[in-house]
């Protein structure tokens, strides 16, 4: 199972309230991203020109907006590479940071009432099950998680 998460062959969604509005309905961010020089705890952004990038990672995250709100938009959230905090660095990055996120949020943000978290929710999951035999079938498995009642508490008191 571990091998699959090194190679990328796992499928991963996320469900995502962000603060403010995303300029586009989905799309892709592809950025490198690395330690943050200013706070060791972050992750940070790197563009392609700027100089000590060599050492960064690629990160590829696809976005499609499920429902607009007035402050917010809920998104899926698909990373194509698992970099650490990398959906919280892009969402961040493009200005609507992910709602109740304290580390990557901006200075007094917008945020839901009653919101006691981060809105980042691992809802789906798919992976090649191993089924313990010498020779092994490929058995590919789904997980679905739907959101706890809190976030969706969130949601309903958003509209």
């Amino acid at each position: 199972l571990q091998k699959q998460f090194k190679e990328r062959k796992v499928k991963k969604k996320y469900l995502a309230l962000v603060v403010g509005h995303l300029k586009n309905e989905g799309g892709t961010i592809e950025t490198l991203i690395g330690r943050s020089p200013g706070d060791r705890r972050k992750q940070k952004v790197y563009l392609p020109y700027e100089p000590g990038v060599q050492d960064k990672r690629k990160a590829i995250t696809k976005y499609k907006v499920l429902q607009r709100f007035k402050n917010y938009d809920l998104i899926e959230v698909e990373p194509k590479s698992g970099r650490k905090h990398q959906i919280r660095t892009h969402f961040s990055y493009l200005g609507c940071p992910i709602a109740g996120d304290k580390m990557y949020g901006f200075k007094n943000q917008l945020l839901p009432e009653g919101l006691k978290r981060q809105f980042l929710h691992a809802s789906y999951l798919k992976i090649t099950m191993p089924n313990g035999e010498k020779k092994p079938t490929v058995h590919t498995q789904e997980f679905r998680s739907e959101l706890p009642e809190d976030l969706k508490e969130i949601l309903n008191n958003s509209k």
